[in-house]
């Protein structure tokens, strides 16, 4: 939204904004979420997924109507870094809640998609502001602010009907509604579904293993074992490689590249932007889809891309912008949250996921704050500096990262820990027939498990 206020003149005249000022309008809301993952891991543990999300949601909206209503800069600001704040924890928890509940064979699809939807907000934000644009009056900027309460809206009459998180609720030892749960999302409801047997006995298993081993939910646990060091390192990095790729110039600041490109006129602009979110939308979702079918390291070398990074910015060539933005949505968009919430144990996803949306919004507050005034001072040579840093990106995915497709996200701890905590095959094989299991003893197995920690908890 803020890339076509930005060009908005009854925006920036309304504000009388300058370079620091735009900046600083701009990249408040990453002060907000650079403040949200500081809590969002503990209130996504405590509370479960599905609350943190509508708390996280009701605080957006409030932030919205601020902004709507905004009558200076300070206001503006202070609705921003509300806005911020309750769409960090928002988004901490719903990339958490989706990877726990969403199948494997699925979950790079509804992952992914989360991130994916940052272009749909951006195509209607777009198009919004390319309609209220010609309005003489200050609803050209405060109509598009205030339709970003829609997402927030649908998210909170949705939660009532979705499941929880059975990995949340296994480890509250709330067990039949955990199985419940991977029954609705794995196999319409049935119990006794032998995937549906597997996953949750791998849940069970691994919490039990993570106990056993006193693995318990402290913020201070994602830096106790090297494990859960690598973990972290590898699950925070999409975080700020996404944005030093240079990104953040085209989606906050395309008024200004265009202006680089020679295309000043304000309404030429907006439409451009809608092009380019229509554009970023189906790339993101093309990536979506290798990510599913290719792994998420394959997928992510189309992130990397200094040639097409490096010609759009030396040369300004228009077409090269787009081009670049489309690699990055084909790389980077579907990651985002997919990747760290994978590779991060239960014991420290939400607080991991946490931590890499603090760092993802650390960096995207220094960059969106500085961008304006790099550009006005040192113009392309800006976005050099930007696609310089992909050739490094890319040696160290290539070196450090590893795959997690096609498994589930107690199977990636083999990964990790160099072994897997349950001993029933991996899910990818019962789906495809390649193995069979003996139902009748997991079910007694399952039993004698559940009755111990029962007991325990009593």
């Amino acid at each position: 939204m803020l890339n076509g206020l930005n060009i908005l003149s009854s925006y920036t005249d309304y504000f009388k904004l300058n370079n620091a000022t735009t900046g600083l309008n701009t990249a408040s809301v990453f002060i907000g979420g650079f403040l949200g993952p500081l809590v969002s891991g503990v209130i996504a543990d405590r509370l479960g997924r599905r609350p943190a999300i509508f708390w996280g949601s009701c605080l957006t909206i409030v932030g919205i109507i601020i902004q709507t209503a905004s009558q200076n800069i300070g206001m503006f600001v202070a609705a921003r870094i509300i806005l911020g704040f309750g769409s960090a924890i928002t988004g901490v928890a719903g990339g958490v809640y989706l990877s726990e509940a969403f199948p494997s064979r699925w979950r790079a699809w509804g992952v992914g998609l989360l991130n994916d939807f940052y272009y749909v907000g951006a195509l209607i934000a777009a198009g919004v502001t390319l309609g209220t644009g010609q309005w003489q009056s200050t609803w050209a900027w405060r109509a598009p602010s205030l339709f970003q309460a829609i997402f927030s809206m649908l998210c909170i009459l949705t939660l009532p009907f979705i499941p929880e998180s059975p990995r949340w609720l296994a480890h509250q030892g709330h067990f039949e509604e955990a199985r419940l749960s991977v029954a609705q999302t794995n196999s319409n409801g049935v119990l006794s579904d032998p995937v549906v047997l597997t996953i949750f006995k791998e849940i069970v298993d691994t919490l039990k293993w993570e106990k056993e081993n006193v693995h318990d939910m402290s913020p201070i646990e994602i830096l106790r074992t090297p494990s859960a060091r690598k973990r972290l390192l590898v699950g925070m990095s999409p975080g700020p490689f996404s944005c030093i790729a240079g990104n953040i110039i085209a989606s906050y600041y395309f008024g200004s590249e265009l202006d680089t490109a020679g295309i000043t006129e304000k309404n030429e602009q907006l439409k451009a932007n809608v092009v380019l979110n229509v554009w970023c939308l189906v790339c993101c979702l093309v990536g979506t889809h290798l990510a599913a079918k290719w792994g998420r390291g394959l997928s992510k070398i189309y992130a990397a891309n200094p040639k097409g990074a490096s010609g759009s910015l030396v040369y300004g060539n228009v077409a090269v912008m787009f081009l670049f933005q489309g690699f990055y949505s084909i790389g980077w968009t579907p990651l985002l949250y997919l990747y760290p919430s994978e590779v991060m144990n239960y014991s420290i996803r939400a607080n991991g996921v946490a931590l890499s949306s603090f760092v993802l919004n650390a960096f995207a507050l220094v960059f969106t704050f500085i961008m304006p005034i790099g550009l006005g001072n040192i113009g392309w040579k800006m976005y050099m500096i930007n696609a310089s840093w992909d050739i490094i990106i890319l040696g160290l995915i290539a070196y450090y990262w590893v795959e997690t497709k096609g498994k589930t996200l107690e199977e990636i701890d083999a990964l990790f820990d160099g072994e897997k905590h349950s001993s029933v095959p991996d899910v990818e094989r019962i789906e495809k027939n390649q193995k069979d299991i003996d139902t009748i003893a997991i079910e007694e197995q399952l039993v004698a498990e559940l009755n111990s920690e029962r007991g325990k908890a009593s």
